[in-house]
């Protein structure tokens, strides 16, 4: 079991494309369950519903926890996106 304490930095907090962002990449490590917890409410990251549900805003510190295969990367990677500030749409 691997655990991250991250901020939310993006400017709009974790809505409909971040949410999905990180869904993608959490199916890409099939061998891990993935759960994620802010201010006493704790989900399983299986659903953009449950995710967005959190209404996660920036500022929110979120706990994330991986179990399973390849948990470090994983972590790191759905971490990262947590902590990652969004520009929707791309600035050229």
């Amino acid at each position: 079991m691997v655990r991250r304490d991250v901020e939310i930095v993006n400017e709009a907090g974790i809505h409909c494309r971040p949410s999905s962002l990180i869904l993608k990449e959490a199916q890409k490590y099939p061998g891990c369950r993935f759960s994620v917890s802010c201010g006493g409410n704790t989900i399983e990251l299986n659903s953009i519903l449950a995710l967005l549900g959190m209404g996660l805003s920036k500022g929110d510190h979120v706990g994330i926890v991986v179990e399973g295969d390849e948990e470090e990367v994983a972590c790191n990677a759905i971490s990262g996106l947590f902590a990652h500030d969004f520009d929707f749409p791309p600035k050229t």
